[in-house]
């Protein structure tokens, strides 16, 4: 059974930084694409970032490019969300996300595998 679990989350100041990890178990993700998505209350979940996980070739949303970077780590089967600079703008719900796919899915809709979410507040 696949499971992501993420962790991370929390509470910082504007201009700070925070690290999300996503522990991935269940099966071999080598195929897959890794992802994570933001919820803000009241408004819908948000692409933030993609990694293939062989070869890592990453993509990121406009509104978080040169802050965030998303990373893996093979060995331990986890993926990370550095988050810097950070704004109030930032505040969400993130999920991470698993496709099987062979291009980069920007829709949850294309996401077979969800975590719980962890929160995040930037507080100004």
């Amino acid at each position: 059974q696949v499971q992501l679990v993420e962790s991370g989350g929390g509470l910082v100041q504007t201009g700070g930084s925070l690290r999300l990890s996503c522990a991935a178990s269940g099966r071999t993700f080598s195929n897959y694409v890794m992802a994570w998505f933001r919820q803000a209350p009241g408004k819908e979940r948000e692409f933030v970032a993609a990694i293939v996980w062989s070869g890592g070739s990453t993509y990121y949303a406009d509104s978080v490019k040169g802050r965030f970077t998303i990373s893996r780590d093979n060995a331990k089967n986890t993926v990370y969300l550095q988050m810097n600079s950070l704004r109030p703008e930032d505040t969400a719900v993130y999920c991470c996300a698993a496709a099987g796919r062979r291009w980069v899915p920007i829709k949850f809709e294309d996401y077979s595998y969800w975590g719980q979410g962890t929160q995040l507040t930037v507080s100004s």
